[in-house]
């Protein structure tokens, strides 16, 4: 029995530093990466959700792949629910650390994760529905409203570009990246056999000269980065083409054919900026005011209000703004639909007109219903207005199907599919190269890539490498690294 207590103790130090990939090494979702120290103390980054995976969606939901019991904190880089949604299980299943986040992370997440367990039970019951039909064994749910609640109690929010000492060998701190309110760079310094190790896990990177967050802050220079990629084979347009391309689709669909634009929108971040673009719009008189906005998501209104709390975490132009317009993300002729009633009697009007819902993805939300009654039209527009994976339903709509299932039915795509590239909260190759450019690339050690289709990080390697950075790294799942000082 000695022995076998003084090995597990044994075992509970390592050579050196360990740095262990689980989620979004193989696409844009599901982040969580897992830093242990030579003394065993372990650090999750992030306890993301994977989206737009398909049928296997859940699946891979259902399995953290990793012990939570012996996780003792988690950072999270912000609230997108690809970045936070599974803490829920990991608490669950015997997490009980603190869970460090920015304030405004910390508010927003509490919605998210309060609408994704929503989403989740009535998956389940949907599920169980089919499953007695088929009289199959019903499944249990995996966590639940307890759980979400002691989830609430672990969040510990800190303050920006302030030193937070975890333990007596590790320390962190939060840049802002401008990918969304309340996101994050963190950067770690931990103090082993007395030298620094210092990593910085990128989170997702915003975009410069974006039109309502500040720009991405510089981070400390550091050994080890890991950066996301989800556009690191591309180049956006400029942020500011966004109105005249809003403009366009508005247009060609409401007055031109006469037809209704349905906006597919995140809750966080890209509503907003929609909102901020629409005020914009309306106040140049570019569009009649007379034309109606719905914004048909009670998860986006909710987090619109909360953002109003944050205007002091937006740019310079917003806070312009704000001098002659106290609330930005409001105009004549907005409607904030928060009753399905409410959301039922679009399908009534018939009028030209604006529709704002989520998901971004189209997977799940009120939009799906919107989908079914506008599809099959040719006056309607469906605008992506952000990144949609390849099975997602969005995915699928872009990829030009002519038909498609929903709710069980075959539903002809006749209207308008089109995408908007100049909003995009993600940064493209060349931001990233800036965002990377305040760094000595003579003291970094590896950079790991991750966030991003396979292809695309292949690509960003290479520009990176042509760029002067060495040892430029794509992980597989599960795959471990020794990080040394």
């Amino acid at each position: 029995m000695f022995v076998s207590i003084l090995l597990n103790v044994i075992f509970l130090f390592i050579a050196f530093m360990q740095l262990k990939f689980i989620g979004a090494t193989d696409t844009v979702s599901g982040s969580k990466h897992v830093l242990t120290l030579k003394n065993g103390f372990t650090i999750l980054l992030d306890c993301g959700l994977y989206q737009g995976m398909g049928v296997e969606t859940i699946h891979l939901n259902s399995k953290l792949e990793l012990n939570p019991k012996s996780i003792d904190v988690v950072i999270l880089s912000h609230a997108h629910i690809d970045h936070c949604g599974n803490l829920i299980l990991l608490v669950k299943q015997g997490f009980r650390g603190h869970i460090y986040c920015s304030k405004a992370t910390a508010d927003i997440a509490r919605l998210l994760l309060t609408d994704s367990f929503h989403i989740y039970e009535s998956d389940m019951e949907k599920e169980n529905q089919y499953r007695e039909r088929k009289n199959l064994k019903p499944l249990e749910l995996l966590y639940d409203k307890d759980d979400l609640i002691t989830t609430f109690s672990l969040f510990n929010a800190i303050d920006f570009n302030l030193s937070k000492k975890i333990n007596d060998l590790c320390s962190f701190v939060f840049t802002k990246n401008g990918h969304i309110l309340g996101s994050c760079s963190i950067t770690l310094i931990v103090t082993e056999d007395e030298k620094e190790i210092v990593l910085t896990y990128t989170g997702d990177i915003g975009r410069y000269n974006d039109l309502i967050m500040k720009d991405p802050e510089s981070f400390p220079n550091s050994d080890y980065i890991i950066c996301e990629s989800t556009y690191g084979d591309k180049l956006h347009d400029d942020t500011n083409f966004a109105k005249m391309e809003l403009l366009n689709y508005i247009k060609k669909t409401c007055f031109d054919k006469k037809g209704k634009l349905l906006i597919a929108a995140f809750s966080l971040g890209r509503t907003q900026e929609l909102l901020f673009v629409l005020n914009q719009l309306k106040n140049l008189n570019l569009i009649p005011k007379q034309l109606k906005v719905f914004l048909d998501s009670p998860l986006s209104i909710e987090i619109t209000n909360v953002s109003k709390n944050y205007f002091d975490l937006y740019n310079e132009d917003f806070k312009r703004i704000l001098i002659e317009d106290e609330d930005p993300f409001s105009f004549y002729n907005l409607f904030l639909l928060e009753k399905t009633e409410q959301s039922k009697y679009l399908n009534e009007l018939h009028e030209p007109c604006i529709i704002i819902s989520a998901s971004g993805m189209m997977d799940a939300g009120r939009i799906k219903h919107h989908l079914l009654h506008l599809l099959p039209d040719s006056r309607n527009t469906i605008l992506a207005s952000g990144f949609c994976t390849k099975n997602s339903f969005g995915g699928k709509l872009l990829s030009g199907v002519s038909t498609i299932q929903l709710f069980d039915l075959t539903i002809e795509v006749k209207a308008e599919i089109e995408k908007m590239y100049s909003l995009s909260a993600h940064a493209d190759a060349n931001e990233m190269l800036t965002f990377l450019s305040f760094q000595n690339k003579k003291l970094i050690k590896s950079i790991f890539l991750v966030h991003g289709e396979t292809e695309t990080k292949t690509i960003w390697k290479a520009t990176l490498l042509k760029n002067g950075y060495k040892n430029v790294i794509i992980p597989k799942a599960h795959e471990t690294f020794e990080l040394k000082n």
